[in-house]
């Protein structure tokens, strides 16, 4: 594991976007907050659980509010510098649960994804990992501004790749797992407490605001 170097003080959220009990992306997700406490930054580790919810509907929110997952997952990223996702693959692309999630908080003002450092990540029995469903995952995070490290990390054969003490069983392996969260967490601190200069996101040149298409703000 690369060493500590002193830090000013970052924040992570770091969660697994599965809701099943005893999952590969819990386990990653559990391997990453350590290599970030181990790093010197602060971790708060979720579940899936704490931000799941009714499926989004309009008239749900006008009548009734936001939901308490989704107040929670915006509370949650608000206290952050960045986040860590470790995402599950289902059927090639990001898990239902976890898009539900995001299109609940992209309606809040301010909208939390917006300027947010995020690291994606996944386990999966499979060859590739779960990469492609990283691959759709970068899609609605980047449409609402999050600022994603462009490495992301996949896990393959997952269910044969950690050992007894929770850590990857191929040591390489786990040194590349951890240079690529301390990489990120490195961006993070430098865009946290050093930084220079922030860009305005925009979709299309020439468009005006517009509260029904805003998410940014």
């Amino acid at each position: 594991m690369p060493d500590a170097q002193h830090r000013e003080p970052i924040r992570f959220l770091v969660f697994s976007a599965s809701l099943r009990e005893g999952s590969l992306n819990a386990e990653l997700a559990r391997l990453a907050a350590v290599t970030i406490e181990a790093n010197e930054g602060e971790v708060d580790l979720r579940s899936m659980r704490d931000f799941d919810t009714r499926s989004y509907n309009a008239d749900v929110q006008n009548e009734e509010g936001f939901p308490p997952g989704a107040e929670e997952f915006r509370r949650c990223l608000e206290a952050c510098n960045g986040f860590v996702v470790a995402s599950p693959e289902n059927n090639a692309s990001m898990p239902g649960v976890l898009k539900n999630a995001i299109d609940w908080v992209s309606r809040l003002s301010p909208q939390p994804f917006n300027e947010r450092a995020g690291l994606l990540m996944s386990a999966s029995p499979s060859m590739s990992g779960g990469n492609r469903g990283l691959w759709a995952l970068r899609v609605p995070l980047e449409h609402l501004g999050a600022r994603l490290y462009p490495d992301m990390f996949s896990l393959a054969r997952a269910h044969q790749a950690f050992n007894s003490e929770g850590r990857i069983a191929d040591a390489e392996l786990q040194q590349r797992f951890d240079a690529n969260v301390v990489n990120f967490m490195d961006q993070v601190e430098a865009s946290t407490h050093y930084t220079c200069v922030k860009r305005a996101w925009v979709e299309y040149l020439g468009e005006r605001p517009d509260p029904a298409i805003d998410r940014v703000e």
